[in-house]
Formats: C-alpha cells, structure tokens, sequence
C-alpha cells in the first residue's frame, strides 16, 4: 500500500500557518499598544512640563525639547484641511487589517506595528484634542539642531514610529520580503517562507526528502523496496 509523501524541507502545513500567522499577528499589535502608549505618555508629560516653558536644549543642541501643536503635516502642510488626515489614518488601518490576513512575516509585522501605533496616536490627537472633533491638533515636542522646527520639522513618538515603520516596508519590499513570509525571488517564483516567519516549535515532524519513502517489507530478509 503506497503512504502519502513525507513533508519536504520548507513545507508547512496549515497547522504551522495559522500558529505563524498569530504569533505575527501578535507582534503587530503588541508593539502598536507599547509606540502608542509610549507617544500618549510623552505627550502628557510634554503638556505638564513644557507649557508655556522656552524649549530645553539637550544634547549640546542636537535635539530640544519644543511643545507645539501642529493642526496639519510636516511644516505645517495642509493645516487648513485638518479633517482630511482622520479619514487617511482610517482608511491606512483598514488596509492593514486587510492586508493582517495574510500575515505570517515577523519583520513585516514589526513595520505594520510601528506604522499602526503611530498612526493611532496622531489620530486620537486629531479626534479628541483641540480645537474640535477630527479637527484637533496633534502635540509635537521633538525638534533636532533648533528649538522652533527651522531645520527639521517638529516631531512627536508616533510620527517616529510610522516613519520607521514605512522605511522598514519599503527595505523589506526590495529585498523581496512578502508579508506571508516568502521572499520573491528575480524571474517572479516566490521561494519558501524563511526559517525567521515561521515558528520553529510548530508541532511538525520534518525530514529531509527521500526519508520515509521506504518501507520494511520483508523483515527475514532486511529487503526494502520503494512503497
């Protein structure tokens, strides 16, 4: 009676994918609540300690500590149209709980994390805080090499975040990192998930192809022919 073929290297069955895609899955969000709990506590901190205080120089000038309220984008861009960046933000986290779907990249969860946990900070800014619903303005305090944004824009945690987090997707992207954790490969195949994206404790009994194809079939003898 012929057996089914042995799983070979790199296989993985559905089992291994659900337990890959949820421990991605879990990264994600775990480090989207640790950016984002981070970006509402500095923002706390910077309304006690830097309201109506002349920004805190440190590090010898590289960096100053300069409470502001941004009501648009860097410099300020599109600070008549506050509303336009909740609708963005939204529509940014439905993508990607459409695209969480799929997942099963430790690296690209990392990205979508940090992507998630900024843009979620910056939006309950601009629902909750001053001057009104889906208008307020977002709370920055970070500014490099000025203490009045001149040199670089005025910054915040969860714009850190999000910035990291798009520069790392683009990084995976050409080095042809999928977010099911295969990597595209030049002529457009897509090779097997790397070892990283999938749990090396998944439950599943692996041996190298050819193993298992023989059987025992004569046991006086010791004669073994393919099943």
């Amino acid at each position: 009676m012929n057996a089914a073929p042995p799983a070979g290297p790199g296989t993985t069955g559905p089992g291994t994918t659900t337990r890959s895609r949820r421990r991605a899955v879990t990264i994600l969000l775990s480090l989207a609540v640790f950016a984002l709990a981070v970006d509402l506590l500095t923002k706390h901190l910077s309304l006690q300690e830097l309201s109506d205080r002349e920004p805190v120089r440190l590090l010898g000038g590289a960096l100053y500590l300069s409470l502001t309220r941004n009501s648009g984008a860097a410099w300020s861009l599109g600070k008549d149209y506050t509303f336009i960046f909740p609708i963005i933000a939204i529509g940014v986290l439905g993508w990607i709980a459409w695209m969480a779907r799929t997942l099963r990249s430790v690296p690209w969860a990392i990205a979508l994390g940090l992507v998630v946990g900024g843009v979620v900070g910056n939006l309950i800014d601009r629902i909750f805080r001053a001057p009104g619903w889906f208008v307020g303005h977002v709370v920055d305090m970070f500014s490099v090499f000025d203490p009045y944004g001149r040199v670089f824009p005025i910054f915040n945690v969860a714009d850190s975040a999000l910035v990291c987090g798009v520069l790392l997707a683009v990084a995976l992207e050409f080095t042809g990192r999928q977010r099911d954790g295969t990597r595209a490969l030049a002529d457009g195949r897509r090779a097997d998930a790397d070892p990283d994206d999938v749990s090396a404790d998944d439950g599943t009994d692996r041996q190298p192809a050819g193993t298992g194809d023989q059987a025992v079939t004569d046991t006086d003898g010791g004669r073994r022919e393919r099943a």
